[in-house]
Order: C-alpha cells, then sequence, then structure tokens
C-alpha cells in the first residue's frame, strides 16, 4: 500500500487537471487589472495548450493529487533571438500554499525546462502595480525590458 504523496512536486499537466487549472486562472484573473475571469474561455485556452503539446507546456506543482500551483509556457519564435523563445504566460500558486517558496519552484523548473530544450529567452508580463511581483521575478534572473507591452483584442464573434 502506497503512501498519499504530500510533498509538492512539479510534473506536466494533463486533461484531467483542467478543472483544477481553471479554478487557479480564476483566482490569478480576479487579482489582475487587465482581465476579468471567464471559466468558459480559460478552460478553451487551457484545453488548446493541452492538447497541442507543439503550442506550449504547462506544469503543475501537485500535493497527493492535487494541484496548488502552475506555471504556463507558450513556445514561439523570435526573429531577434534568431530561434525559439517560451512566453510565461501564467505563474500563479493558490492563495493559501503562498510565500512557502512554490512559485519559486515552479520558476526555476521553468527556466531548466527552457535551457533543456535550448530556448533563447523567457518573456513574461506582469502586474505593473505590483511591486511584491516584480520583485519576486527579478530574484530570479528577470529583468524589465524597454519594450512597451501594446495589445489589441480582437473578438473573434
Amino acid at each position: 500500500m502506497s503512501t498519499p504523496d504530500l510533498e509538492p512536486h512539479i510534473e506536466p499537466a494533463t486533461i484531467e487537471d483542467l478543472p483544477q487549472l481553471v479554478e487557479l486562472l480564476v483566482s490569478l484573473f480576479s487579482e489582475e487589472q487587465d482581465f476579468k475571469p471567464d471559466r468558459a474561455k480559460q478552460e478553451h485556452g487551457l484545453r488548446l495548450i493541452l492538447e497541442q503539446p507543439n503550442r506550449g507546456r504547462i506544469f503543475v506543482l501537485r500535493t497527493d493529487h492535487k494541484v496548488i500551483g502552475m506555471v504556463n509556457l507558450l513556445f514561439t519564435i523570435s526573429t531577434a533571438e534568431g530561434g525559439l523563445v517560451l512566453i510565461m504566460e501564467d505563474v500563479i500558486v493558490h492563495p493559501q500554499h503562498r510565500r512557502q517558496g512554490y512559485g519559486g519552484l515552479l520558476l526555476d523548473h521553468a527556466i531548466e525546462f527552457a535551457k533543456e530544450k535550448r530556448f533563447r529567452r523567457i518573456t513574461l508580463l506582469t502586474d505593473r502595480i505590483s511591486a511584491d511581483s516584480q520583485s519576486f521575478f527579478q530574484q530570479h534572473g528577470f529583468q524589465f525590458s524597454k519594450m512597451i507591452p501594446m495589445r489589441l483584442i480582437l473578438d473573434p464573434a
């Protein structure tokens, strides 16, 4: 008889994780100013990544079959870098599990994955008003860019 795996560990997400991943994103988007939670949109986006591994990877931080954190990495090509690069779309740890080093574990895992797969850069967006978030990423080697993000939201309907 095996004992439950209570020590958090990181592994690739599976389609069975989808409901828990949606809940994490709803929590994340409830905290951000640029986005509003929409379960159907979050589920659709996550499903696209999980069902098309050539587009990206989602890694989860799991303890005893419960997802307590995630990082979402999307693959693209940079002409500036002359190769494959990552966009880190979502990094989130469940609010009850924050400030325990789990975000750093997820970030370190993402960086190691990028190095192993020979990606040339990781780009992320973080909230402009969140000094804590910016400091967290800087502690892991991320630097501010001179680029300013701009976006055009298209309604596919």
